[in-house]
């Protein structure tokens, strides 16, 4: 039986200190085959290297948890390695045209990422808060608006993905001396260890590189998106299903200068069609519908295209007289019951142009691992967790992952535990999973509740959202707890 208790295991031959012969004979008779590559020498001979902690996936997620992690002062000294099997992601000027994929980041993403240094790198590129949403119903006239008192704060940044990947990874580049970092590094295999030590088994996680290197380490994080090798390879279950639909994204010219301070969503039969604030005259179209019409408007020329936007936002074609009729008696009463309730409805801007080149589309999906950990295991971002587009809710859904993460490994090194210990691991995921689950249910249920235009059920999403508009107090909890 082999056991390690705060052994760091470094290389050997440039200048680290070696840990006691016999802790390193273990480590061999444990680790056969372990390899450590230095750039600088293409003979390097098979030694053992163990990480404290290494995470899979430099996606936005990944990177914000290597910076989290890297700049925490309990983790300090420990070895922490980022592999991503992709280019690294930088640019030192502002790119002259925005990107399609872009993210809603809520104050307490932003909050996180300006507690690791990248926020401030985003806001000297690009972003653009907004102050107030509206969200109202295709089939008929209820909305419900959401905006903080007198449009002072900012409800949410829209920020463009590859700002934020690169703004964190020119934070990453500070802390070099705290975090490796491989790029263009493919993982091939990993090996788990048993829970419980025996005879012939490896106490680490192994870790095979595509470059025929392996490495070892104490815990294993995975942010490696939503078909995650390490949750397959870890056999955590998954439930997921697809929606049948595809989110149509777009930059859109505005047809004249506006403030542009709202997010405007509009729930069409098909499926939420946003446009998303990116400066005064232009917006983010992301565009959720059947996978034939997503098809339909990619092949659209321009103008049509166009015409299929402001249609979408303006037109009055799925209203239904039975439910308007109800609606407005219902709207009656409440402003009877609540006279200074609710709010008064705003058009969105009308569309002129799009970007070139900017129309892609991408399949929805729902996800959820049913497992967040296993023995020195730990998934974040989308490996735990997909959601649909229609509440802008998956980045920060993944930066919270990240926060909680960081503060249970930071109080178990403090404590001087065993990072990758299934006791610690299992607050993360009770937490994650208390606020990650209720916050997909509802984004479920809203996405199948509004896929419909039959009557009673648009009559039911009717009153319901006027009700909701109606009680300012329970709007607030809906964004306070989306805040976070």
């Amino acid at each position: 039986m082999f056991t390690f208790t705060k052994v760091r295991l470094a290389v050997i031959g440039i200048g680290r200190q070696c840990v006691s012969a016999r802790a390193l004979n273990g480590a061999r008779a444990a680790c056969r085959g372990f390899t450590s590559y230095s750039p600088d020498d293409e003979s390097s001979t098979c030694v053992n290297e163990l990480y404290d902690i290494v995470i899979s996936g430099g996606g936005m997620v990944g990177t914000a948890m290597a910076c989290s992690l890297g700049l925490d002062p309990n983790l300090a000294g420990k070895k922490i390695l980022l592999l991503e099997a992709g280019h690294k992601k930088e640019t030192d000027r502002v790119p002259e045209t925005y990107s399609t994929r872009v993210s809603s980041i809520s104050p307490g993403s932003a909050t996180l990422l300006s507690g690791i240094g990248a926020w401030g790198h985003v806001v000297n590129m690009r972003c653009k808060p907004y102050n107030k949403m509206q969200v109202w119903d295709a089939c008929s006239d209820a909305l419900i608006t959401f905006d903080k008192e007198n449009l002072q704060d900012e409800m949410a940044y829209i920020v463009e993905n590859d700002i934020i990947l690169a703004s964190l990874t020119k934070q990453l580049q500070t802390l070099s001396d705290r975090v490796d970092v491989q790029y263009q590094t493919k993982v091939l295999k990993y090996t788990w260890p048993r829970p419980y030590h025996v005879a012939e088994s490896i106490p680490w996680v192994e870790v095979t590189l595509g470059n025929g290197k392996t490495l070892h380490t104490k815990l294993l994080i995975g942010a490696d998106g939503p078909n995650s090798m390490v949750r397959r390879e870890s056999g955590i279950p998954t439930v997921k299903w697809n929606y049948n639909q595809s989110a149509v994204v777009a930059i859109l010219h505005l047809s004249e200068p506006t403030e542009n301070n709202v997010a405007w969503q509009r729930f069409l039969p098909t499926g939420p069609i946003a446009m998303l604030p990116l400066s005064d005259t232009e917006s983010s179209l992301v565009w959720s519908t059947s996978l034939q019409h997503a098809e339909e408007l990619l092949e659209l020329d321009e103008e049509s295209f166009v015409d299929a936007i402001n249609s979408a936002f303006w037109s009055n074609e799925n209203h239904s007289e039975l439910v308007e009729t109800a609606g407005s008696l219902f709207r009656t009463a409440l402003s009877v019951l609540m006279p200074d309730s609710g709010s008064a409805r705003q058009l969105p801007p009308s569309v002129s142009g799009i970007g070139p080149k900017s129309r892609v589309m991408f399949p929805l999906g729902m996800g959820h691992a049913t497992e967040y950990i296993r023995h020195r295991v730990a998934l974040i971002g989308d490996a735990a967790h997909r959601v649909h587009p229609l509440a802008g809710q998956g980045a920060n859904l993944g930066f919270g992952d990240v926060a909680c993460l960081t503060q249970v490994l930071s109080q178990a090194a403090f404590n001087g535990k065993d990072l990758g210990a299934m006791q610690h691991l299992l607050e993360f995921e009770t937490e994650r999973q208390r606020h990650n689950l209720p916050m997909m249910a509802a984004i479920d249920l809203m996405k199948r509740l509004y896929s419909t235009n039959a009557a009673p059920m648009v009559l039911l999403r009717t009153l319901g959202l006027q009700a909701t508009n109606a009680l300012p107090p329970l709007k607030e909890q809906i964004m306070a707890y989306a805040s976070k």
